[in-house]
């Protein structure tokens, strides 16, 4: 068994500063799945993208109500399609407002602030809430593989 020692300062991880390159994927992953969902000015929502950002065995967990709902990918995207396609949900946007991302080899971690409008059975909403998504490092590139959310 190997024991680690505690760091001096727990709130630092060990390791130098991520790669751009990295990062700027990671940036790039998190708003191709933030816009999938934007149907403003009459364009239509790209929910499909999500499977490309995602590995297919990927998970979506909302965390809003009593109990958190678990998604597979095509149970995640089809009642968004819908919703964002059938007058319930129209000029909808959500975007991130701040975020953390760790990078450690082929993992990550980004944990994210955003804000979302639009009209839900034609009544103007506005929200936000937090976002968790890991993300693993595969032979085709950075993909996420797991998030879940809270909203406020």
């Amino acid at each position: 068994m190997v024991v680690i020692p505690p760091r001096e300062n727990a709130d630092e991880w060990p390791g130098a500063a991520p790669d751009p390159g990295v990062k700027a994927e990671l940036d790039r992953l998190t708003h191709t799945f933030l816009g999938a969902f934007t149907n403003t000015g009459g364009t239509l929502p790209n929910v499909d993208v999500i499977r490309d950002v995602f590995i297919p065995e990927g998970r979506i967990i909302s965390n809003v109500g009593p109990e958190p709902v678990l998604y597979d990918l095509d149970g995640f995207i089809a009642p968004r399609r819908k919703i964002l396609t059938d007058g319930t949900l129209t000029e909808f946007s959500e975007w991130e407002v701040a975020e953390r991302t760790e990078i450690f080899g082929g993992v990550a971690h980004r944990f994210s602030e955003y804000h979302k409008k639009g009209f839900l059975h034609g009544a103007w909403f506005e929200g936000a809430g937090h976002k968790s998504t890991q993300f693993v490092r595969t032979p085709a590139g950075w993909r996420m593989c797991s998030m879940a959310w809270d909203d406020v």
